[in-house]
């Protein structure tokens, strides 16, 4: 039966999101089980007049790669990417992952290879294109959510079809607030971290490049970051679940990792460049429609009265200046026991904003 959520969604994505135009070129890529939207958002897109091309791709193959490249595969720079990135106007991305785990066994300095090798098509498609992620609700997402998968498609689609231009404007004032801040303190427990955000620029996460979205974000100054954070949220990076994280800092630079489960992928991930034991994003969860974890930092990072901070690439729109193939969100929950402190004065209690 025809899901007219679906059909939803998919209008979000092309008339909100990114705005497709006529005669543009639209890639759609996505794993096979978000089938639906992705052929609702390819004829859309022919409806507006635009060129799209869909990239299916299939389960288990980016685990086949992974498993039995040599070096040389994984360090092979894709010309024929690089060729569509550069000749493309909108980039969207279906997520629908049958088993989020199933880069667990995989050594993580291949999969840190193998991101290096396509920084500079990332970077590209972040930097000159419009782009949108979206996670299509799948069995396995469900599961590492604890629900069952009506549930979870509840859970997607409440958090997703709402009045994105309203929502916008309310965390527009949140920016202005954050923009007319120079120093930044998070206590809580295990943690107490502070940085600077003199003269970086905060953006408002108003659904133009993730959905569902409901966050604003800066940057810190790269050598101002001191203290230490303990990140109670469980995250799932490149399929690896890492769990109770701790960091400490220095001067910017993360001087100690620990982590309760996979800790030796998280310091494999922090060393893979010199500039992935930096922070190059400071977020501040305001979707109170998301109030649960789900292992998925696309929703995770969203959650209303949390926060997180991304390990590494720093986007130029904040004004940041840390430049690394890695870009991780680590998400601390602040609803039960935490403060964020702007100069001084309470932004953040216990999960609130106070303005």
């Amino acid at each position: 039966m025809r899901d007219p959520r679906h059909d939803a969604v998919a209008k979000i994505l092309v008339d909100y999101s990114t705005k497709v135009q006529p005669r543009e070129t639209v890639q759609i890529t996505g794993q096979i089980g978000a089938t639906p939207l992705m052929l609702e958002i390819y004829k859309l897109c022919l409806e507006r007049g635009a060129l799209p091309v869909l990239h299916p791709s299939l389960p288990g193959a980016a685990y086949t790669f992974y498993k039995h490249a040599q070096d040389f595969q994984l360090k092979h720079f894709p010309k024929v990417s690089w060729y569509e990135v550069r000749n493309t106007d909108v980039f969207f991305s279906i997520g629908a992952e049958y088993n989020t785990k199933e880069f667990t066994n995989v050594d993580p300095k291949r999969l840190a290879m193998r991101k290096r090798a396509v920084k500079r098509i990332q970077d590209w498609r972040v930097n000159n294109t419009r782009w949108c992620l979206f996670e299509f609700p799948q069995q396995a997402g469900a599961q590492d959510a604890n629900m069952a998968l009506p549930e979870y498609e509840e859970f997607v689609y409440n958090s997703t079809i709402i009045d994105w231009e309203t929502f916008a404007e309310e965390l527009r004032r949140i920016c202005d607030v954050v923009n007319q801040s120079k120093k930044v303190r998070i206590m809580g427990k295990d943690t107490d971290l502070s940085f600077s955000i003199k003269g970086m620029n905060c953006i408002a996460g108003d659904g133009r490049y993730n959905m569902p979205d409901g966050e604003v974000f800066t940057a810190p100054v790269r050598d101002s970051v001191n203290g230490h954070i303990y990140y109670d949220v469980p995250t799932v990076y490149n399929g690896v679940e890492v769990e109770g994280i701790y960091l400490e800092f220095k001067d910017g630079h993360c001087v100690k990792a620990t982590a309760e489960k996979n800790e030796e992928f998280l310091k494999t991930m922090l060393d893979q460049d010199p500039g992935a034991g930096f922070i190059g994003e400071f977020g501040i969860g305001c979707n109170n429609k998301i109030q649960k974890a789900t292992k998925n930092i696309l929703f995770d990072e969203k959650i209303g009265g949390t926060i997180h901070l991304a390990m590494g690439q720093s986007y130029k729109e904040n004004r940041g200046r840390n430049m690394s193939a890695l870009h991780w969100d680590m998400i601390k929950d602040l609803r039960q026991e935490g403060t964020v402190l702007f100069d001084d004065r309470i932004f953040l209690q216990n999960g609130k904003i106070v303005m």
